[in-house]
């Protein structure tokens, strides 16, 4: 393995992950570079969070879309189709998110696997 600036990113999208989940993603990434998301269309967003908390709700709820977003994008097997960490950084600092449209219980993972870089 080369080690570029892009595992940074890789790196990244562990704690981000784990921090959601309240574990270590293991499963879930192993599922990421299959095609497990593909297969399992209806894998749903909360079923992977952390599930001591309570469900978030409003501009929280929106928060954790993101979050776990770009933990996803960061998670992408090609290091080329990895955002840089300079614009994860700009991502995770803007002012202004627009809020996710479908309910958050309904959201899946297959939704929030395209991050525009």
């Amino acid at each position: 393995m080369q080690v570029t600036n892009k595992c940074d990113v890789y790196s990244f999208r562990v704690v981000a992950l784990e921090v959601m989940m309240g574990r270590h993603p293991g499963e879930l990434l192993d599922s990421l570079t299959s095609s497990v998301l593909s297969d399992n269309p209806g894998l749903l967003l909360k079923d992977m969070l952390d599930q001591r908390l309570a469900m978030p709700a409003g501009q929280l709820a929106d928060e954790v879309v993101f979050g776990i977003k770009v933990g996803l994008a960061c998670a992408q097997a090609a290091p080329k189709s990895r955002p840089t960490m300079v614009f994860v950084a700009k991502e995770l600092s803007a002012q202004l998110r627009i809020p996710y449209s479908e309910p958050f219980h309904t959201i899946t993972l297959e939704n929030l696997t395209s991050l525009q870089k």
